[in-house]
């Protein structure tokens, strides 16, 4: 996936991305105050209150599948998959396809193998951070497990994978931030030694390069760089061995070169997500070196185009374009990819499906197929053959008939705009009864959207006889530039709003009972949390804050080093403190600020180690909510950072937040948050 900068990359980078710095006592082992910290036995106490007799476990939705991550090599010759075992570790296995002989590659110790791909045929690479820092180091080893190298041994360092080059097989490119921590500069790295060489400098850190484009041999065509804090230039080779600037244009700007267009005889062509002339946000093929546009390539008038595919075997023909509207689209281009849509159309009817990566012949596809109700399946799609082949269920033990429908919904908010979102509804709700129901504010916001598809988290809370309430509020990505934009300024007030006229909306179809609404979301749907709970303390019988802010004013001045570039856009699509009118905005919209409102019960969760939202937002909140003699139950994980990625800690979250819900959403009722 390339990475110029436009206004998606923008909106990703301004939220919840704060560096853990604090200023606690050097005697301090751990992040954090852990007197705060709710006990074991609290824990465990609270989530024995989840009493029932449920044809499905927390383990049933959680636990890791036993396999997954499927992917064949490039000559097709080995299958390489993850696998969990008893302990909870997800090794990394290949198998011969020819001899089924099995070697595990990548053995999985104290911390999470978080990413793992083929680079070539007898390589592959995986990365890992500490404890969930988000300090990445890129790994390379080979399909026996031996002559294993790390890539990127700079402590304190973040490594992104950025490209993998199908026309050299010893290198691949990655970008770090080892010369200045603010800003990222391109290596080419050799995967057999580690040697690493630098591309290209970024040395100015007031004006950074945001992203950078190469071709499929590894050459630097393009550059975003910011400037003034707001602004972007495009710089494109110059025909010299420099680069020039071929659009001036605000960060908001979407001009996104996906590839190039090798069938073309002109080598600036390249097909560009662009919203320079549209709403929402289309492929246009464009002349780079001309700085023109030479046609427009596909568009939808609902929704912004995500993405398309090209065939390197077929001398890069289009294969497919995708967005998302209600589910997940895929329009078929060549007749190799119409004739796989028809097929999984023919013999899994209702289902959505992604193409995960296909042998260098193109004969082999790994495809992924799901649905609101299926967690997922793996195929391999032979294309000579037309055939479609189960490779695993990830997840059979969830039977589809017993799973809840998730429902696309769409509504007017208070002063006129439309929105969308989904409804999960349990059993009960579809024959009539009105029952309790979560609303789950997403992450971001900025860009990120709320899908279709299976929901772990919706799917345990239907089995409980609670629905689900997820809306794609004012700011969310996929819809066009004018409603992201239109949530610009609003987060914690109209997009809140939006947020209650969803329920509003599914109370008014008799579908949930309004007095037993609870709120629940991570990251800024955390922040969300404590904005309801202070906005509206009467609209919510309790709340579950997992890893979010709590205090917009530290969430500004704890930003790690690498965001301290985009700050002016942060504070744009946020509150800028230095206008006054702003700062009061901040306080009012600062949980923080609004204790005194909160009235309802709160059970707060937080990873240790988070690299986005430092902890002491957390424990912000929960001291004074604690010091008001609230009873906030406070789960923290010292091995956790913006999440909870392993399965012993998420398992031991959703009995805890189970219970929760069981003790102030359920039959018993128990609404106080004082203690006794």
């Amino acid at each position: 996936m390339k990475t110029t900068f436009n206004f998606k990359t923008a909106c990703g980078i301004a939220l919840f991305l704060l560096l853990g710095t604090t200023s606690h006592a050097q005697e301090k082992t751990v992040p954090g105050n852990p007197s705060l910290v709710s006990s074991d036995d609290e824990l465990i106490s609270l989530a024995s209150l989840d009493e029932g007799d449920y044809r499905y476990t927390v383990e049933d939705y959680f636990a890791n599948p036993k396999a997954f991550t499927f992917r064949f090599s490039p000559d097709g010759k080995y299958l390489s998959y993850r696998e969990s075992n008893e302990e909870g570790k997800r090794h990394i296995y290949v198998k011969n396809l020819e001899t089924n002989e099995i070697k595990r590659a990548i053995e999985e110790k104290d911390e999470l193998v978080r990413i793992y791909g083929w680079v070539n045929n007898e390589r592959l690479f995986y990365s890992m951070d500490k404890g969930g820092d988000e300090n990445y180091h890129i790994y390379a080893v080979d399909l026996d497990g031996g002559n294993q190298k790390d890539l990127t041994p700079f402590d304190g360092v973040r490594a992104q994978f950025t490209e993998l080059l199908k026309e050299d097989k010893d290198h691949i490119i990655v970008t770090l931030n080892k010369n200045n921590p603010q800003v990222f500069e391109p290596y080419k790295v050799n995967l057999n030694t580690g040697q690493l060489t630098q591309l290209y400098s970024n040395e100015d850190a007031a004006n950074p390069i945001a992203g950078y484009n190469f071709d499929k041999d590894g050459n630097l065509k393009a550059f975003a760089k910011i400037r003034d804090g707001v602004e972007q230039d495009i710089y494109y080779e110059d025909g010299n061995g420099g680069y020039r600037v071929i659009k001036k244009l605000n960060w908001k700007d979407s001009f996104n070169i996906l590839d190039f267009n090798y069938t073309s005889d002109n080598p600036h062509d390249a097909y560009v997500i662009s919203n320079l002339n549209s709403d929402k946000a289309e492929i246009v093929l464009y002349d780079l070196m001309a700085d023109k546009v030479i046609e427009q390539v596909f568009i939808n008038d609902q929704y912004d185009v995500q993405n398309m595919g090209l065939s390197r075997k077929r001398n890069y023909e289009i294969d497919y374009f995708s967005y998302e509207g209600e589910k997940s689209i895929v329009v078929p281009i060549s007749d190799a990819y119409k004739k796989l849509d028809n097929k999984i159309k023919e013999e899994l009817p209702g289902k959505q499906y992604s193409v995960l990566d296909s042998t260098d012949d193109e004969n082999l596809y790994m495809v992924y197929v799901d649905s609101d109700r299926l967690y997922g399946v793996y195929y391999a799609y032979n294309v000579q053959k037309n055939e479609l082949m189960e490779l695993y269920n990830t997840m059979p033990q969830l039977k589809e008939e017993d799973m809840s429908e998730m429902r696309p919904i769409t509504f007017k908010s208070r002063d006129g705009i439309t929105l969308h979102g989904y409804i999960t509804l349990p059993k009960a709700a579809l024959a009539g009864e009105k029952v309790p129901v979560i609303v789950n504010p997403h992450g971001g916001p900025q860009g990120i959207r709320d899908s279709w598809g299976f929901n772990s988290e919706a799917q345990l809370f239907a089995s409980r006889g609670y629905a689900t309430l997820q809306v794609n509020f004012r700011i969310s990505g996929g819809y066009g530039r004018e409603f992201l934009e239109s949530g610009f300024k609003q987060i914690g007030r109209k997009a809140m709003d939006d947020v209650e006229d969803g329920l509003q909306y599914v109370i008014d179809q008799g579908w949930v009972d309004a007095d037993k609404a609870a709120i629940y979301g991570g990251s800024h749907g955390g922040y969300a949390v404590l904005r309801g709970l202070t906005k509206t303390p009467d609209l919510y019988a309790c709340g579950v804050d997992y890893v979010g802010v709590s205090n917009l004013f530290t969430f500004m001045k704890t930003i790690p080093p690498y965001w301290k570039p985009y700050l002016k856009i942060i504070k744009e699509i946020w509150y800028d403190e230095d206008v006054a009118e702003e700062k009061a905005i901040m306080e009012e919209v600062s949980p923080v600020y609004q204790i005194d409102k909160i009235k309802k019960p709160l059970f707060v969760v937080q990873g240790a180690n988070d690299p986005r939202v430092n902890i002491d937002e957390s424990d912000q909140i929960v001291s004074a909510l604690r010091g008001k003699g609230y009873d906030v139950p406070y789960m923290v994980k010292y091995d956790e950072g913006h999440g909870f990625g392993k399965e012993e800690n998420r398992i031991q979250l959703y009995k805890a937040m189970m219970g929760f819900y069981s003790k102030h959403l359920g039959k018993q009722e128990i609404p106080t948050p004082l203690k006794d």
